[in-house]
């Protein structure tokens, strides 16, 4: 129990850097996937990220680049908590004997583990953030009764999508692509993570390791976690903000369907710039600020 409330506590710290460093980069990338395709000869409301930017603090000002960040950071906790309490009980069921380092591979275990865990938990904190990061993209288009909808905040739109959406499975809207993305995303930063510091610190042990070090492994590990599943997220950003009533998709495969159909792959990667800017600094401060605490708790 000891371990787990270690584990615990260095997960939560290890969230709210990530947070904090990220949210703003998350906001552009769903306000660029949910972004409705615009009519022939058209534009679209943003030209990219950096367009996205501007129009945001134009219209929200800075504000706006941190909307949706109240239901992740009320849930923060909770989810690193469990991603990195599950992670260190699956690294204790692995283990081959007490206190023995763990190969790359045995990572990869331990993070689709705990991706499993999270999924339950970041699916409808996911819906709500997305919700509320795209109505500003999603209004005035007309081209979803979502668009309509404003939502004063995440406690509103739980109560209305537990409302009027079928109750709790209305929150649960888009957990398959959501598994989808936690399960290899998380198998694969784990790794990856686990092998920059075993190759930076030239062999298994790897707790000498500086901050220098710790930084530059946990940056490449979550660049490593959306490059792998990108279009996985825009599926689910695309089914957790479509419409209840009228929806454009029946599920993940029509929906992966109907973007590379109608916009081709590029549509499968709209937002990647943002989520790959996010992905290195975000997890280089939560993978340094979780193995710091861990340390010094002992």
């Amino acid at each position: 129990m000891g371990d787990v409330a270690k584990d615990l506590a260095a997960g939560t710290v290890g969230g709210a850097a990530q947070l904090i460093c990220g949210h703003p980069f998350d906001t552009i990338k769903v306000k660029l996937q949910s972004q409705p395709t615009p009519a022939p000869g058209q534009s679209p409301k943003y030209s990219g990220a950096i367009d996205a930017v501007k129009k945001t603090l134009a219209a929200e000002g800075p504000r706006g680049l941190y909307k949706g960040m109240g239901a992740p950071l009320a849930t923060v906790a909770a989810f690193n908590a469990v991603l990195f309490t599950v992670r260190g009980q699956m690294e204790a069921l692995v283990r081959t004997q007490p206190g023995a380092p763990l190969s790359v591979s045995q990572q990869f275990v331990c993070g689709a583990g705990a991706g499993v865990a999270v999924s339950f938990l970041a699916c409808p904190t996911e819906l709500v953030k997305c919700r509320l990061q795209a109505q500003s993209a999603l209004a005035g288009t007309g081209t979803a009764a979502v668009a309509a909808v404003k939502y004063g905040g995440p406690m509103d739109v739980a109560r209305q999508v537990l409302r009027s959406e079928g109750g709790m499975r209305g929150l649960f809207k888009g957990l398959i692509p959501t598994m989808g993305r936690e399960i290899p995303g998380n198998a694969i930063m784990f790794g990856v993570y686990e092998a920059i510091k075993q190759m930076l610190a030239g062999g298994p042990d790897t707790s000498g390791l500086g901050r220098g070090s710790l930084i530059l492994a946990g940056g490449v590990a979550g660049a490593s976690f959306w490059f792998m599943v990108y279009p996985t997220d825009v599926v689910k950003s695309v089914i957790q903000v479509d419409d209840y009533k009228n929806p454009k998709f029946s599920g993940s495969f029509d929906a992966f369907r109907k973007i590379q159909a109608s916009e081709g792959l590029k549509g499968l990667y709209k937002g990647f710039g943002p989520a790959m800017a996010r992905s290195v600094p975000a997890n280089a401060a939560c993978f340094l600020a979780y193995e710091m605490t861990r340390s010094a708790l002992g």
